[in-house]
């Protein structure tokens, strides 16, 4: 402890024996060090330019990088926020899409028309922008192409507009086709095999009334000859009404509809009700006077998130003096499958049916369903008599071609009561 006293005081004393001289230059020598940390310090803070305060040319004192720094950094901000709102308008872009084409080129195999392809384009959107009440419309066309020389095009589009007010429906048909009409009763086993070829033209305009009840009339123009295939074979049936003139087609006729559906590709809930009529008449210019009429009424019940039971309800009838084509014809239009078109058709038919619809993952999808019918002879009729009960049952895959309307490519295998077919489509049965 002496020690650390004793040395204490000899500092002190030494400091006084500098002198005031040597006070004053011990002060400029601190002060110097003093400057010279802080010039350091200030050039660790910024590498890119000298710290020191240096005079400028006209005198004036220029600024350090630590006082300028701050002007950067609003550029920095104006750089990266349009690269934001670029990407935003971008990903809205792309979501926001008007419509969705569709694409299928479907494969076909029927004992009718033998095998080959229907490629099927489509667009679906919506007829206005602005219009969040309507249905979407759709536009498209398709082709066929088969082994055995029938060729054939056509293109329609259903239009719906002005908040659910309009629907207009129009399409154009144009080909051959090669097939055949079987016989029944002592024609029993045998066939005909027919060539027809011509063009058929079908315009309609809706409107809605009331109660989503639309109504409008609806009109036919078209022309069709029909002829025995090349190197037909013997002990034919009769020849049908229809065979071998030019048959020119001219209707006028009534549509009423309420859709209550709510989405007319993939219904989970509502119902649907349609009722047509059609009078060929002499006096527009038909070959043929007669008349038609076709009642159809679906329904769709949700079982759970995946699950859909559809039901469909279906009856024809015709009167006057129809061409073969002009009656009611099983098989087609999906009434019923697992049938070839042509081997059944007579004045009156119904059908019913019940389609269970399960919904997979990845787009993938299920269907299997069952139905029974029955064709009538009218009290004329006398060729081509087919007072049959006729039941199907069947199943198959879909695929999701348009996440956002939820449009299917469906494969559907029937077995009818003495037939089984194979078919592909675009949207469901029904």
């Amino acid at each position: 402890m002496p020690l650390h006293v004793a040395s204490i005081s000899t500092n002190r004393w030494a400091i006084r024996g500098v002198g005031r001289r040597g006070v004053q230059l011990i002060c400029l020598v601190c002060a110097i060090s003093l400057w010279m940390v802080g010039a350091l310090t200030l050039h660790a803070q910024s590498t890119s330019a000298t710290t020191a305060e240096v005079p400028s040319d006209d005198g004036q004192e220029s600024r350090t990088p630590s006082q300028a720094a701050p002007a950067p950094a609003p550029q920095a901000e104006t750089k990266t926020e349009p690269e934001k709102t670029d990407e935003k308008t971008k990903k809205k872009t792309k979501k926001d899409s008007r419509g969705a084409i569709i694409v299928a080129p479907l494969p076909l195999v029927s004992p009718a028309i033998g095998s080959g392809v229907i490629p099927v384009v489509g667009y679906i959107f919506p007829f206005s922008k602005n219009d969040k009440v309507s249905p979407p419309s759709v536009v498209g066309g398709a082709g066929l192409l088969t082994n055995n020389n029938s060729r054939g095009w056509g293109v329609g589009a259903d239009l719906y507009f002005k908040q659910n007010t309009y629907e207009v429906t129009s399409g154009f048909g144009k080909g051959n086709i090669d097939y055949n009409l079987y016989g029944s009763g002592m024609f029993e086993g045998l066939k005909l095999p027919l060539v027809q070829t011509g063009h058929l033209y079908r315009g309609e305009f809706l409107r809605r009334l009331w109660w989503k009840v639309f109504v409008g009339p609806r009109f036919w123009f078209g022309d069709s000859f029909v002829t025995l295939a090349p190197n037909s074979i013997p002990n034919l049936p009769p020849l049908p009404p229809g065979f071998g003139i030019q048959n020119e087609m001219r209707a006028l006729g009534l549509r009423a509809t309420r859709d209550t559906r709510n989405n007319q590709f993939f219904a989970t809930a509502g119902t649907k009700l349609e009722f047509t009529s059609d009078f060929f008449m002499q006096s527009l210019g038909s070959k043929y006077s007669f008349q038609a009429y076709r009642l159809v009424f679906n329904q769709y019940r949700s079982l759970s998130k995946n699950q859909v039971l559809a039901y469909d309800l279906f009856g024809c009838a015709t009167s006057g003096q129809p061409p073969f084509y002009g009656n009611c014809v099983y098989g087609t239009s999906n009434e019923l499958r697992g049938y070839t078109a042509g081997k059944y058709f007579d004045r009156y038919m119904f059908t019913a049916q019940v389609e269970y619809r399960l919904t997979l993952p990845h787009g993938i999808g299920l269907a299997g369903f069952t139905g029974v019918g029955e064709v009538v002879p009218g009290t004329s009729q006398i060729l081509f008599r087919n007072n049959h009960f006729l039941p199907d049952v069947g199943a198959g895959p879909r695929y999701e071609l348009s996440k956002k309307y939820h449009v299917n490519l469906r494969a559907d295998f029937a077995r009818g009561r003495d037939s089984w077919t194979w078919a592909m489509g675009v949207g469901e049965a029904f």
